[in-house]
């Protein structure tokens, strides 16, 4: 049976169950005035409930939405204490006429006084108050589920961009660092055997260690390591690349692979190839225990040119990310460009 035809199976139940315990409830009331129980007290708590039943229905279907969500709170008081005073007197009217003659009734809920209606009024006053606010908590309780779900589908989205965002790195950069290193081995060069170690410690980052979604800083870091020597391999020897890190390394975590898709895109889309120009400045500086703050800057060729190159995955990944791991007082992005020069500042507080 679908879940929408068993929800609304337990709703009416238990609509029923409450109904039935108010009018238990109300039979032990009246009883405790009259001290006898007969039909006349069977039939004024049904009754009474069918009045307490009108003005909750009524305010919960009709009033709330209409008014009080919408947040004309005069409309909705007006309506609702002529809602109350309507059923209080529906209530008493019924029950003195004809009940009172039918079943001979003639105890003090019985008669038409100011006394009587204010009792009613009151009760069915309450009644209201206490629908309203299980419906307030029930609609809560929906708004926090739905927010659960929407967020679990964001971090699923956000998962499968980085899987996307992967897919992209790994045989790109791969077979373009596997080129550069053979292109080094047929010249012998003293440096493929620690390049291709490095090539093998970021390939590891990226399809087991970056699963979580936070990583020791100190993982991060070492694959930044990787990642800067390797693209500098197929990088022009003109071109000024300074790497730096300040301050000592915190224990703390992070979320992995934010600063790869900057960098990715300083080689890739920057460096324009301007002789004695091209330049691309990185700079990590570590605060205290919890804070990383990074800073990334390029040239690149003109700001149409960066917009038909950047394919934007990588970094927009990284705002959402940013956003559903980190507070707001977590961290702050700032990116720019002005003056043919991309600017990444990234200042982030360690998990």
């Amino acid at each position: 049976m679908p879940q929408r035809i068993l929800n609304k199976r337990y709703k009416l139940i238990g609509h029923i169950v409450f109904w039935l315990s108010s009018i238990t409830f109300l039979c032990f009331i009246f009883f405790l005035y009259s001290r006898e129980i007969n039909l006349a007290l069977i039939t004024k708590a049904l009754i009474t409930n069918i009045g307490f039943a009108v003005s909750v229905y009524i305010n919960l279907y009709v009033l709330i939405p209409k008014f009080l969500k919408k947040k004309n709170y005069i409309f909705y008081v007006f309506w609702l204490v002529l809602l109350l005073t309507l059923s209080s007197l529906f209530i008493q009217f019924i029950i003195v006429y004809p009940l009172h003659q039918i079943l001979d009734v003639s105890d003090n809920f019985s008669s038409l006084t100011t006394d009587t209606h204010s009792a009613f009024f009151f009760a069915t006053f309450f009644y209201v108050l206490i629908s309203s606010f299980l419906k307030f908590i029930k609609d809560w309780l929906s708004m926090q589920d739905l927010n659960y779900k929407l967020a679990k589908i964001e971090q699923q989205k956000l998962e499968a961009e980085l899987k996307t965002l992967k897919g992209q790195l790994n045989p790109h950069f791969l077979f373009n660092s596997l080129n550069n290193i053979y292109s080094l081995a047929l010249t012998q060069s003293e440096k493929v055997p620690e390049l291709i170690l490095k090539l093998s410690d970021l390939m590891r980052h990226i399809l087991y260690e970056s699963r979580e979604n936070y990583i020791q800083l100190n993982k991060e870091i070492e694959f930044v390591d990787n990642f800067i020597a390797l693209q500098k391999i197929r990088t022009a020897e003109k071109t000024k690349i300074n790497y730096t890190k300040t301050g000592t390394i915190p224990s703390g975590r992070i979320a992995p692979l934010l600063f790869e898709p900057f960098i990715d895109n300083a080689f890739k889309h920057g460096l324009p190839g301007t002789e004695n120009s091209d330049f691309i400045n990185i700079t990590f500086t570590f605060e205290g225990d919890n804070n990383v703050l990074f800073k990334l800057e390029n040239n690149y060729e003109s700001s149409e040119l960066w917009k038909k190159k950047d394919s934007g995955i990588g970094i927009e990944n990284v705002k959402q990310r940013l956003k559903h791991l980190y507070a707001k007082n977590e961290y702050a992005l700032d990116i720019s460009k002005k003056d043919q020069v991309f600017s990444v500042l990234l200042k982030l507080k360690l998990k």
